[in-house]
């Protein structure tokens, strides 16, 4: 039996969602223990993408196969009871053996969540990117527009990352701004390593006046990763959706962190 599963996470305390070496906390190998000691078999969880050190789920999609047979209630409550704090599942839905958590996606949308004031908050430290030069949102979406559509990330991917091609299709970026908060909705087919958070850091950038929108362009054509700027911190990142053809039909909840709930 294939089981699907949504998974909320805090990612502060974990190197990412990849399992790694032994002794490194991720957020994978902490769900494959929990989900074996319901099911009373070792398990091997796969998710619909990774996520960097300090980076969030609020709508990580994965799955697992068991031959234990548990109501869905029993698996909730079951593999909840043994998870840390900061990581919990949402919904269990069994699913046909056809469906797979990673290679079925076919969109996948995060949400860069930044704190614009002169003083930083303690109540949302790691949970949002605190910048204090005043951002002006308008400049930021001007800029974000020529990064819509297909093109080659080379400039936004991570030195280190291991895509085989550098073309990705964003489907859009919508920045959204309520009081201090200011939030980067993206979605696209798939995300090259540090890709929004390289975004998120041009489009700060353009937001503070270090450069102009067009600068946006300029740097994606260079096809340079040096020519990039700094890449943002993960604490604002949250993975948010993931996107499947319609025949498989899965729960959804609203996007984002809790604390964003209406902000949208």
């Amino acid at each position: 039996m294939r089981i699907a599963i949504g998974v909320d996470f805090n990612g502060q305390h974990y190197r990412g969602w990849q399992t790694q070496q032994p002794g490194v906390k991720s957020v994978q190998e902490t769900l494959e223990r929990a989900i074996a000691a319901v099911a009373n078999h070792p398990v091997i969880v796969h998710g619909a993408g990774r996520t960097d050190a300090g980076v969030h789920g609020a709508g990580m999609v994965a799955h697992f196969d068991t031959e234990s047979v548990r109501s869905d209630r029993n698996w909730m409550l079951g593999i909840n009871r043994h998870l840390p704090e900061d990581i919990a599942l949402r919904w269990v839905a069994p699913v046909s053996d056809e469906f797979h958590a990673r290679f079925k996606a076919v969109a996948r949308r995060y949400r860069y969540v930044i704190y614009n004031h002169p003083f930083r908050s303690s109540q949302l430290a790691g949970q949002v990117t605190w910048h204090y030069h005043p951002l002006d949102l308008g400049r930021m979406q001007a800029a974000a527009r020529y990064l819509v559509g297909r093109h080659d990330f080379t400039s936004f991917r991570a030195v280190a990352c291991q895509a085989p091609r550098p073309e990705r299709d964003v489907h859009f970026i919508e920045l959204r701004q309520k009081g201090t908060l200011i939030v980067i909705d993206i979605q696209a087919d798939g995300f090259l390593h540090h890709m929004v958070r390289n975004i998120a850091g041009v489009l700060m950038a353009i937001g503070q006046g270090k450069a102009e929108p067009e600068w946006a362009q300029e740097v994606l054509l260079a096809r340079d990763r040096t020519l990039g700027g700094v890449t943002a911190p993960p604490d604002g990142l949250y993975f948010v959706d993931v996107l499947y053809p319609e025949q498989f039909v899965l729960p959804k909840e609203p996007l984002g962190p809790l604390f964003l709930q209406g902000f949208y």
